[in-house]
């Protein structure tokens, strides 16, 4: 059901990418942008997340308010076209209530869904990478995730198509599938032994993560490679597939809190392809604190081999 979802999000998501206009998209109260796709999205996956798991909350990235504002009727009609192109039995007020399913605060007992639509939205509306991240948190930590991946190869190959779905659960590993359905096949972090040979993976955005930081860590673990820089969770794709070796997101300002949304679903997909995850201090990722993970400082994703020297190269390296 989940990895059904996702797909039908990632239909909805290319369909826009491919139509998207100028008044597509509007920014939010901390002036980051939402587009059709991010609402269009929520709304096809909860309400079949409502349909299937009707007793499981959600903690979800967005919500309708400023979509029923009305300086913002037009792109509220795309939404609602969007939707109906994937799911046609939806009405108006169905749509926007599916949206607003997402308004759980998360915790450390019990279940609920974490999803974010769209993840790296500036990099959808660049043509480049996105991800739609859906993850099941059980008694605080990540039992099931999904990532999908529309602009991301699903093989190594030349005639690979574009569009793959990473999905893993808890002690089962993680698998690989088309995007656009087809036979899976297990996924595994890479065998690279030798951090000098190692290739990071960060954010495009130097906002999300400290590039000047990463450059010293990399200077420390002798690594001379350059870095593969893509927005969202295809990051955690990367590590999870092996095409790369490090992920680092490294605290921009203090006191800044991650989002679950941003970071359960890949957590596990790596963790289940036999990699690590933590944060910058060693401390594996605490998704039972709201919907923050406000006990963690930034993240850390490895193909496992040398996580304690990347943390220790991490500490040596923090600026002033």
């Amino acid at each position: 059901m989940a990895i059904d979802a996702v797909r039908k999000a990632a239909l909805l998501c290319a369909h826009v990418r491919a139509n998207l206009t100028a008044d597509g998209a509007l920014a939010k109260n901390d002036k980051s942008p939402v587009t059709i796709a991010d609402y269009g999205s929520q709304a096809v996956i909860l309400h079949l997340l409502q349909a299937a798991t009707p007793d499981i909350p959600v903690v979800a990235e967005e919500d309708a308010d400023a979509l029923r504002a009305d300086d913002n009727a037009a792109l509220r009609a795309q939404v609602f076209a969007e939707v109906r192109r994937i799911l046609p039995q939806l009405g108006n007020p169905e749509i926007l209530a599916a949206i607003d399913r997402g308004n759980h605060t998360g915790g450390p007992a019990g279940r609920f869904w974490t999803l974010d639509p769209i993840d790296g939205t500036k990099g959808f509306l660049r043509n480049d990478q996105y991800a739609i991240a859906l993850a099941l948190v059980e008694d605080g930590q990540p039992v099931m995730g999904v990532l999908g991946c529309p602009e991301l190869p699903c093989g190594h190959e030349a005639t690979a198509k574009t569009g793959c779905l990473l999905a893993a659960c808890r002690g089962e590993g993680a698998w690989l599938y088309p995007l656009d359905a087809g036979e899976a096949a297990p996924v595994k972090v890479s065998s690279t032994a030798d951090t000098a040979l190692a290739c990071f993976c960060e954010s495009v955005e130097s906002g999300h993560s400290r590039h000047d930081w990463s450059a010293t860590v990399a200077e420390k673990l002798g690594i001379t490679r350059p870095s593969v820089r893509m927005d969202s969770q295809c990051k955690y794709a990367s590590i999870a597939r092996g095409d790369a070796d490090i992920y680092l997101r490294l605290p921009t300002r203090p006191g800044y809190e991650e989002k679950i949304w941003d970071h359960a679903a890949g957590c596990l997909v790596v963790e289940e392809a036999g990699g690590t995850v933590t944060d910058i201090r060693g401390k594996p990722l605490d998704f039972s604190a709201g919907r923050t993970l406000r006990h963690n400082s930034g993240v850390v994703a490895t193909n496992g081999r040398w996580h304690d020297q990347v943390i220790a190269a991490i500490q040596a390296a923090t600026p002033a």
